[in-house]
């Protein structure tokens, strides 16, 4: 017969089992991913040489800042921070207004071809990207934007993704709060303005997030619309390190760090909208 004080002490081992064995598989996980960055921290000071030497060695031999001077000495980093944060602030709000009236369109209001429409956004989810270059092109060119912010910016404002994800946000909130707001004689407007919109505020912060990542990183598009190199962003110049024949690796890793200090800020002020957005618009697992 068995103990009956026996099988929950067992059950207990098993289940503190099972957690270490989770909090490791974590720990691995969180150790790849951080991998990467600190190899790109350590090749930020090391020389030259010993950036290139085989077999590579992790830490620097003697550390050393010579890499970020030559980046701020090679690369016109003040201007090019100025437009890339220019098109991204551009961008985000762009791409917040847009997405947050077609989602509440598409999740709420009732019109002919609705169904329909929307399918044709989600359609666009599985085109690539670079479909769209040419016809974009054109039509900044069209509009005499070329070498400007505003043609790095406006083709982003528009993301089928921003849409689905403010949609699926605006649907998650009960439809008695829309009532409410309509017995008390608010149009639908107003209800958007002051009733819905302050209770997807979470999702907003997530796709501020990804929006302000995507444009960041953004590198083919701002060469096709800066030809001339005036208004070129932050990645251009990062780019440009990379040399046909060579690569002075210390330098291009203490520029890749630099670039990459605003998006750490961002995230880290809107980590908590990040995740709880994620979490509240139907895309966790």
């Amino acid at each position: 017969m068995t103990d009956p004080i026996t099988k929950p002490r067992n059950g207990t081992k098993a289940g503190r089992r099972g957690e270490w064995v989770l909090h490791l598989a974590l720990t691995a996980t969180a150790a790849l991913m951080v991998a990467p960055f600190a190899w790109q921290l350590l090749t930020a000071f090391k020389s030259t040489g010993e950036a290139s030497q085989s077999p590579p060695t992790f830490w620097p031999a003697a550390p050393t800042g010579d890499a970020f001077t030559t980046f701020f000495d090679s690369v016109p980093v003040w201007s090019q921070f100025t437009v890339s944060a220019s098109a991204l602030a551009l961008r985000v709000v762009g791409q917040l207004v847009v997405a947050a009236l077609a989602g509440y369109a598409f999740a709420r209001l009732r019109f002919p071809g609705r169904t329909v429409l929307f399918g044709l956004f989600i359609a666009m989810l599985m085109v690539p990207s670079q479909l769209f270059l040419i016809g974009q092109f054109e039509l900044i060119r069209d509009f005499k934007l070329l070498d400007t912010i505003p043609a790095l910016a406006i083709p982003g404002m528009f993301s089928a993704f921003g849409i689905f994800l403010m949609r699926q946000a605006f649907m998650s909130i009960p439809t008695a709060y829309e009532e409410a707001a309509r017995l008390d004689g608010a149009g639908p407007l107003r209800t958007f303005a002051f009733v819905m919109l302050p209770m997807v505020k979470p999702t907003l912060g997530a796709l501020a997030v990804l929006t302000s990542l995507y444009s960041w990183n953004d590198l083919l598009w701002s060469l096709i619309v800066s030809p001339r190199g005036d208004n070129r962003p932050l990645t251009v110049g990062l780019a440009g390190l990379q040399g046909q024949y060579g690569t002075d690796y210390p330098t291009l890793m203490a520029g890749a760090l630099v670039a990459s200090l605003p998006l750490i800020v961002i995230f880290l002020v809107l980590q908590r909208q990040f995740f709880n957005g994620i979490a509240s618009s139907g895309l966790k697992g």
